[in-house]
């Protein structure tokens, strides 16, 4: 089944719509964008706006299939990631 939204820019939501489309809270996307932990936003004018895709790429890091799956990827929580954190991102 072809993709109703092929060929259509991407969509962009300003920081309370992608709060709510990741299922967090607005503050939390906030730090995350503030600790640099979270999904890549776009500035445009003085606002900030995130790709429908980076969201769901950023959500699909910390995918998996059960609790002892060692290739899973990680998504930090909103704070300052210590230095080896940092390293192993």
């Amino acid at each position: 089944m072809p993709d109703p939204l092929e060929g259509l820019p991407p969509r962009l939501l300003r920081t309370p719509d992608a709060a709510r489309f990741l299922g967090i809270s607005l503050r939390t996307l906030e730090k995350h964008r503030t600790y640099g932990t979270g999904p890549t936003y776009r500035k445009i004018g003085g606002r900030v706006v995130y790709s429908v895709d980076d969201l769901q790429a950023w959500s699909a890091e910390g995918a998996r299939k059960s609790p002892s799956d060692k290739d899973a990827g990680r998504v930090f929580a909103a704070r300052r990631l210590t230095p080896a954190e940092q390293r192993n991102r």
